[in-house]
């Protein structure tokens, strides 16, 4: 799914609030004399684009065309926005100022990967109205370049009622789907979108009712769909998953292993449910692509983006996806070594034909795997095969003997290689360890003056791709 999603570019269009997350990173030793409140010593600060602009964010980070619609004020956050924005080449033509306004800016002190305190400044009253008309117009210009539209309402007033019904009735009219992260307790004003993703409490709030049971939730979700004229009702429920409403209802449970922080998980959420929809994903396969990208998103702290290299790693020590998305040329998991490299993971590397999988195999890579980190498998191809054990090998083709490796909970990633021996692969994949079978004991190991620690595994006397064949040919 997430290989195939990633040859896509949408062009998709963010409307909404947009502000700065401004950070302050700091480290807390002492309590402040003057109150019982923590002193924090400030040793780093940075600003991202939040609120809408983390949606535009994430969007760009996945690789999507992205445009942005949006009031902003009159004020030093509104340039601040803008080259927040130029700096991921984003256009910010369609950015209207407002006079006499200004823009969010909310600020979080850090300490020990904690929240401390958040201070907020910002304008929160509905935009003027000759702003409201000036963004119509705009918007029923260019409806039409667009695959999907997102609006990112964070109750800051961009998105008033006469705003939100127009955008959804020209969309609608032009047959493009419009999905909304919803605020308030007036959900009327999202009136015939494609879908809304409101959490658990903000849909109790909006339809004034508990949802304590799978009874009460389905009930939300029909009570949504119906008085909202919805295509598919949505309720995100945090470490619950994702419940969804068209035909049927069903649960999508969450992918987090790690939680340190939900900022912007949100955000996150609709904006990878806006890529896959934009693609014609169906509504299980979009919903499923939005819980992997959020499962790498609350792995981070502060409002954060996930890219498709990041979903694929996560999803593969998930040990959920096909054999297909374990499989990889180099310059494929190049970006994910990267990534590997940023979380501080060690790489284990081994390599071999695997021609008829057997138990020896798997208890091999079993135990290369329980070294504790991410096992590469550099499978020769069959041009390299043939070439060292004659021209009746291999018995099973590249693609075959690759996807069965794949398939083993033990391996995270295959990497072909057509050379007789992997050490380019080596040098260029830079392994912690390297594995290989106790038969080489003695002897001189391809690549071991490459990586910090050579390992040799004893393989079960008797199990071999040779043996097999051998025995297949007695009978």
């Amino acid at each position: 799914m997430v290989v195939e999603l990633s040859k896509h570019k949408p062009n998709i269009l963010v409307i909404g609030d947009l502000m700065i997350d401004n950070y302050l990173i700091g480290n807390c030793s002492r309590i402040s004399p003057e109150a019982p409140v923590q002193i924090i010593d400030i040793n780093e600060e940075y600003q991202v684009l939040g609120g809408a602009g983390n949606v535009v964010n994430n969007l760009k980070s996945l690789g999507a065309e992205v445009s942005v619609m949006s009031i902003i004020g009159d004020c030093q956050v509104s340039n601040q926005l803008k080259e927040l924005f130029e700096s991921i080449a984003v256009n910010t033509s369609d950015l209207i100022t407002e006079k006499k306004r200004f823009s969010s800016k909310k600020t979080r002190i850090i300490s020990s990967q904690q929240q401390v305190v958040r201070y907020d400044v910002e304008s929160s009253c509905d935009i003027a109205e000759g702003s409201e008309k000036e963004l119509i117009k705009r918007f029923q210009e260019k409806v039409r370049k667009f695959d999907l539209i997102i609006l990112s309402d964070y109750g800051k007033g961009v998105l008033t009622k006469t705003l939100t019904r127009k955008v959804i009735e020209i969309s609608n009219n032009n047959n493009i789907k419009v999905i909304v992260d919803p605020k308030g307790a007036d959900y009327s004003k999202y009136y015939s979108a494609f879908l809304l993703t409101p959490n658990k409490k903000e849909i109790m709030d909006a339809l004034g009712i508990k949802i304590n049971s799978d009874k009460a939730l389905f009930e939300a979700l029909q009570t949504q769909k119906n008085q909202f004229n919805l295509n598919i009702s949505l309720i995100t429920l945090s470490e619950d998953g994702i419940a969804i409403l068209d035909d049927q209802v069903r649960k999508h449970p969450t992918v987090a292993k790690e939680v340190f922080d939900v900022t912007g998980a949100g955000d996150t959420v609709i904006a990878s449910l806006g890529y896959a929809l934009a693609v014609n994903s169906d509504i299980d396969s979009a919903v499923k692509f939005a819980n992997l990208a959020a499962g790498v998103v609350v792995g981070k702290v502060g409002s954060a983006t996930v890219s498709f290299d990041e979903i694929s790693a996560y999803e593969s020590s998930l040990h959920i996806s096909g054999c297909e998305e374990h499989i990889k040329n180099i310059d494929q998991f190049l970006p994910i070594l990267d990534n590997l490299r940023m979380q501080k993971k060690q790489i284990i590397f081994t390599n071999g034909c695997f021609d008829i999988l057997h138990v020896g195999h798997v208890k091999y890579l079993e135990k290369a795997k329980s070294l504790g980190g991410i096992l590469i498998v550099g499978l020769n191809t069959d041009n390299s095969i043939s070439r060292l054990k004659g021209e009746t090998r291999p018995v099973n083709t590249l693609d075959d003997r690759a996807c069965v490796i794949a398939g083993l909970e033990s391996v995270d990633y295959v990497i072909p290689f057509e050379e007789d021996t992997p050490l380019e692969l080596i040098k260029i994949i830079s392994p912690d360890i390297l594995v290989k079978g106790a038969d080489y004991k003695g002897k001189k190991v391809v690549g071991e003056e490459l990586v910090s620690k050579l390992v040799l595994i004893d393989f079960i006397d008797g199990k071999s791709s040779t043996e097999t064949i051998k025995k297949i040919q007695s009978l």
